[in-house]
């Protein structure tokens, strides 16, 4: 079920908001600093891991099984932060990450319109269905 031509501009009427009142937010919420994030978070997460392989060496050259076993934890959980944040990073093509604004923002608009849309008729099937 589509959004309601009010619900529409209710909906536009938010975004302009928030496009007015901070730009700079309303950009990373659009995702220009989406993959930016998400691959300085791989990055970090992968020379934490690293960390923790030093940890684990250390901790078995000096013969502290505790220093092994916190190398071990820090590798274990740099590995699944890289492995989300990988999972998570917009494709290069996928987001353009301005603002939407001229000729772009109908298409901008749209997809955004599009996504909410499905979301709302994946909710209203889920409610149907139980």
């Amino acid at each position: 079920m589509p959004l309601s031509e009010h619900e529409q501009r209710m909906l536009e009427q938010m975004e302009r908001a928030l496009y007015a009142e901070d730009p700079k937010f309303a950009s990373a919420l659009e995702g220009s600093g989406l993959r930016t994030y998400t691959r300085r978070r791989v990055y970090q997460a992968v020379a934490g891991f690293l960390v923790g392989i030093a940890l684990l060496m250390a901790g078995m050259v000096a013969k502290q099984v505790w220093l092994s076993v916190v190398g071990f934890l820090v590798m274990l959980g740099c590995a699944v932060l890289a492995v989300t944040g990988w999972r998570k990073a917009p494709k290069p093509g996928e987001q353009t990450g301005a603002p939407p604004h001229g000729r772009h923002q109908g298409r901008a608009r749209r997809s955004v319109m599009d996504r909410i849309e499905q979301r709302w008729q994946r909710r209203r099937d889920e409610q149907q269905g139980h």
